[in-house]
């Protein structure tokens, strides 16, 4: 590599670490940084870098990984599990988006060919910027945040027919329309052709592999086999005289179904991160800041367009398919924004479909619209709480029927968090008689365990009158199981304002926030990292013979302690050991619905899933009343809901088993 090439690199490094750094302290998105980075010191600002394309070559690396996770993470039972927000509401918006968008650009004197590029730049939102801000805000499962999920999802896979087309679309090509299909029907061939390779090479070659890769437990050994997987699938493509990113897309799917998933993702997010930095940096530096002044005000207007146009869209076709007014408003201005892919798209635009001029306001409305986003998802629910009137009432009126359906119960544990931690201390809880209610801000899990008889509830527990309605005033003990230790803290916080003397017990993963926790309120602390070294130093102690009564001593002595003992600890360099490379399957549960003309309808439990050791029955609910570990001579009828658990496959096995009498 040329000196003055490493030379800029290092300098785009060292500026981007310290915007990081800064915005990471404002609680702002990385990716504007990386934009801002590349706005100052490109050759229209500082001018610290005078040519851009050597390090535009290495950065649209960032975007064939990113590809490669959107396929990794593509999953076809998700899809259909979310079909109503993912098809439904991301089909109708990307269309209606793309037709309304390209249209305006043929009126405003763009070419065909620019306002096709234009339309699938305006129609995707930014992943990256929205997933994350909404995790923080805790309305990743709310009901807009699983509108915005679903839509993105689809907005994602909308990206690839374009990155196929657009680079078809020169400035020869569009002069012979006839030309131009023939040469769009030809790629989208090849395109597919390269998926059914790439998909039936997956399964014979790339599933071996990975299994015997996998068999020689080296972290090392099954990295370099990501990086080939995704580097080779992207040559293959590019020498059809397809794109990178769709070969990367597809050898992602190939592996999204495989048990090597997470572990896979675990690896290749490095790389991933640190190139699609440097794209959003040459993105940022192909802003001409100097010509902003000329162009301003039809960034504003395609800026203005933008934003509303997109949320009053994404706000219509929510009312359409049943929304409230306010879910729906709310799910429209968390996506009324460009995106990541719309950038992709740019970058590999013919410089002869758009003069400099029109190339600088779509990307300048771009960029500003993504500046702009943390703003309107930050006060997403203000916002609609001022437009739409009735929204505010709307929630009252759901902790009013969550408060008239727990009227019943007092004395019993409100459990706050209904993930697996809170499911078997729940279980436990119901094996000694004592009554709890849940409250959880995951709908599936919500609707899975209505559905299996349990009283757990929608809602954000951080949330003072959701706890109320969830009987807190009655309650004898408060159990908090949350991942996150902010919402945990935070919860603790509210419930503390009204009530300083009921019982607070909080599970936190790690020590990071054990003693603002105990600050918060909390009566007791469980760390999972210290509760898993007490359990195996117990089994140690008891195997050499120590006396159970003094190792019980010693391991209470120490949680009286907060787990003092236990801090003071060496931490390596390194996050895990070479060696420590494990690959499990996840274990979890399922319901089964039994409906009309379901096979196993009539049949002996044992009979259908006695031989599948792979499956244990954890309950059966049946008109309302939940029967736990159900015996195998239990005769099953419709209407019954099936608790399962086992790994995915394994579930999905039976319930084609229950449904069909074939085994899926």
């Amino acid at each position: 590599m040329p000196v003055d090439t490493t030379a800029t690199l290092l300098s785009l490094l060292l500026i981007s670490v310290v915007a990081v750094v800064a915005l990471r302290r404002l609680n702002l998105p990385a990716i504007l940084g990386y934009l801002f980075v590349g706005m100052l010191a490109g050759p229209h600002a500082l001018g610290l870098v005078k040519d851009i394309h050597d390090i535009h070559l290495i950065a649209e690396f960032g975007v064939v990984f990113l590809l490669f996770m959107l396929g990794l993470e593509f999953s076809l039972s998700r899809l259909i599990a979310m079909r109503r927000s993912v098809v439904g509401m991301g089909g109708a918006q990307v269309l209606i988006t793309a037709l309304l968008t390209g249209g305006l650009a043929l009126m405003m004197g763009f070419s065909p060919a620019a306002a096709f590029v234009i339309a699938g730049v305006m129609s995707v939102s930014s992943t990256a910027i929205v997933i994350r801000q909404l995790g923080e805000q805790l309305e990743v499962n709310s009901r807009h945040g699983n509108n915005a999920v679903g839509i993105l999802l689809f907005q994602d896979l909308a990206v690839i027919p374009f990155l196929i087309i657009i680079p078809v679309l020169g400035s020869e090509a569009v002069t012979d329309a006839a030309n131009v299909s023939l040469e769009i029907a030809m790629t989208l061939a090849a395109g597919v052709l390269a998926a059914v390779l790439l998909f039936f090479g997956g399964r014979w070659v790339l599933r071996p592999l990975f299994r015997e890769i996998a068999k020689s437990r080296s972290a090392e050994l099954f990295t370099l086999a990501v990086l080939l997987t995704v580097l080779g699938a992207g040559w293959l493509t590019n020498t059809a005289g397809l794109s990178w990113e769709l070969g990367a897309f597809l050898a992602g799917i190939a592996l999204s179904e495989t048990q090597y998933k997470h572990q896979i993702e675990a690896d290749i997010r490095p790389f991933r991160d640190v190139l699609l930095g440097l794209f959003f940096i040459t993105i940022g530096m192909m802003l001409n800041i100097d010509g902003l002044a000329d162009i301003g005000h039809w960034v504003l207007l395609f800026l203005a367009l933008l934003i509303a146009g997109k949320a009053l869209i994404i706000f219509l076709i929510g009312r359409v398919m049943g929304e409230a007014p306010g879910v729906a408003l709310r799910s429209g201005l968390v996506l009324a924004q460009g995106g990541e892919f719309g950038f992709a798209m740019l970058s590999i635009t013919s410089g002869d479909l758009m003069t400099d001029t029109q190339h600088q306001i779509v990307l300048g409305t771009v960029i500003f619209s993504m500046v702009l986003t943390p703003i309107l998802v930050k006060y997403n629910g203000e916002i609609a709480k001022r437009l739409v009137p009735g929204y505010a009432k709307s929630r009252r009126q759901h902790t009013v029927e969550v408060r008239e359906d727990a009227s019943d119960v007092a004395g019993h544990v409100l459990i706050c968090g209904f993930g697996r931690v809170g499911q078997n201390v729940a279980r436990l809880l119901k094996s000694e008689g004592i009554d709890y209610t849940a409250i959880e801000v995951d709908p599936d899990i919500v609707q899975q365990a209505n559905e299996s008889g349990l009283r757990v509830y929608f809602g954000n527990s951080t949330h003072l009158d959701i706890l109320q309605s969830a009987g807190l005033n009655r309650a004898r003990a408060v159990v908090i199981s949350h991942l996150d230790d902010a919402s945990t803290i935070k919860t603790i916080e509210v419930l503390r304002g009204v009530n300083r003397d009921i019982p607070v017990i909080v599970r936190t993963r790690t020590d990071e926030h054990l003693d603002r926790i105990h600050q918060a309120g909390a009566t007791e602390v469980v760390a999972s990292v210290y509760e898993m070294s007490l359990a195996l130093g117990g089994h140690v102690l008891r195997t050499l013979n120590v006396p159970l009564a003094k190792i019980l001593r010693q391991i209470q002595e120490i949680r009286q302690q907060d787990y003092a003992p236990l801090r003071h600890t060496f931490h390596g360099d390194r996050a895990r050991d070479e060696n420590d490379f494990t690959l499990l399957a996840p274990r979890t549960l399922k319901n089964v619905s039994l409906v009309p003309g379901s096979a196993a309808i009539g049949q002996q439990l044992g009979a259908m899933l006695g031989d599948d050791d792979s499956v244990v029955v954890d309950a059966i609910n049946r008109h309302g009343i939940r029967g736990e570990s159900p015996s195998d001579d239990v005769e099953l009828q419709e209407g019954d809901v099936l608790t399962l658990y086992g790994s995915p496959e394994a579930l999905d096995t039976a319930e084609q088993l229950l449904l069909t009498g074939r085994p899926g």
